[in-house]
């Protein structure tokens, strides 16, 4: 306590020196002494309720109660709170034309990156759809590679040439642009981890407009003749481009699709229950006893893409009415506020570095040079050596590098 109230003394002499000075170190000097005194007394962990899961050809599924500590609650909250900045950001950027081209936003759905990031390992695997940029931040990609690589810059992730659809990781096999093709890829990453024995699970997800695919069933079948530690997860959003699960589909019981395989419905704005199912499901695969069907019940916000204003199929007050009720960083925050387990000031001084780091991530994105011609041919093979190719006409080769 005397080291606190020395603190402000000397603020407040220093207040006398210099007005404008002053004022600035009182600011800073309150700010940490209200952080000195409230870092204390904050509550280390707490353990909620969540929202029961639906089973499927299961006799027991994911706990109903999850327990969250401090840190994992501040680092849940700063990788939401930065993918929906960064994808807001996006938005602006694709409204003044540095953005061309397909963009599929991902705001409303933070939960189900994170909450699956949160349950699996680092060195466990996942493959995407195309709404891919969440996935490719909480894989590990850093904010301006994915703003470089929406922009077709050098500096991007897929070094400007893979664009909003196509962004890769280490474990992490994009975003993929053909609805539904990305699941049996999964299936073949699941059994890659099957054959190499290293107990690790993959993560295959597509959207509910994907889910009457052909494909995604013949996955399934081989899946489960082989007990392939995969996890199949269906990111229901309500919507298929414009159209409704309940006029494209017979069936809107996503996780019981699977038929002969397990399944579980997930409330996919908490990222708690998220957490907890990923959870439960990867043990499930790691245990042998072969894949796991999961419906993520989850919301965008934007429209399907950034040429559909989403709002011909559904109001803005059935928007706003989600983002009001049941928004899952505003669901996080008020957890932990009213728990103790972090302040208004605190989560305020992360909302502000998130913006930060966002804008100087769009300055990146907009300075950086786009890749030169020299580059068009690269990379189309992994490890072969320099071959010629026949470049912007027949006339022309450029050199591929591997």
């Amino acid at each position: 306590m005397q080291n606190m109230l020395t603190l402000i003394s000397n603020v407040f002499r220093l207040g006398n020196a210099s007005k404008n000075v002053g004022a600035q170190a009182v600011s800073e000097g309150t700010r940490m002494v209200v952080s000195a005194r409230s870092f204390a007394d904050f509550t280390p962990q707490a353990s909620f309720p969540i929202k029961k899961c639906d089973l499927h050809r299961l006799e027991e599924g994911p706990s109903d109660e999850a327990l969250l500590t401090r840190e994992q609650g501040l680092q849940y909250y700063r990788t939401m709170q930065t993918v929906r900045r960064m994808e807001l950001k996006a938005d602006q950027l694709y409204k003044q034309k540095i953005i061309r081209g397909f963009c599929h936003l991902y705001d409303g759905q933070e939960a189900c990156a994170m909450g699956i990031e949160a349950g699996i390992n680092p060195t466990d695997h996942l493959i995407t759809a195309y709404r891919a940029h969440g996935y490719t931040f909480t894989r590990g990609v850093a904010v301006r590679e994915i703003l470089a690589e929406l922009t077709g810059r050098r500096g991007g992730v897929a070094k400007g040439k893979g664009g909003s659809m196509h962004m890769y990781a280490k474990n992490f096999y994009g975003g993929n642009g053909i609805v539904g093709a990305q699941v049996p890829l999964g299936a073949g990453v699941a059994l890659a981890c099957q054959y190499q024995g290293n107990n690790q699970v993959c993560v295959t997800l597509y959207g509910d407009g994907a889910a009457n695919q052909g494909q995604i069933f013949e996955s399934f079948n081989m899946a489960a003749l082989w007990k392939l530690p995969c996890i199949f997860i269906c990111e229901n959003n309500k919507f298929g481009m414009g159209t409704s699960v309940e006029r494209s589909s017979a069936s809107t019981d996503y996780y019981k699709r699977g038929d002969y395989i397990p399944g579980l419905k997930v409330d996919g704005m908490d990222v708690l229950c998220v957490r907890e199912a990923i959870r439960f499901a990867a043990d499930y695969c790691r245990a042998g006893k072969g894949p796991i069907v999961m419906e993520l019940e989850t919301y965008r916000y934007h429209g399907h893409s950034m040429s559909d204003p989403g709002v011909s199929y559904r109001t803005r007050e059935e928007i706003q009415e989600v983002r009001t009720k049941n928004d899952p960083i505003s669901m996080l925050k008020e957890r932990m506020l009213s728990n103790n387990m972090s302040s208004v000031e605190e989560l305020k001084e992360i909302d502000l570095e998130i913006r930060k780091v966002i804008e100087d991530a769009a300055q990146y994105a907009i300075s950086d040079p786009e890749p030169s011609l020299d580059e068009l041919c690269n990379h189309i093979y992994a490890r072969d050596p320099p071959m010629e190719v026949r470049g912007t006409n027949p006339w022309v080769k450029l050199k591929s590098v591997s």
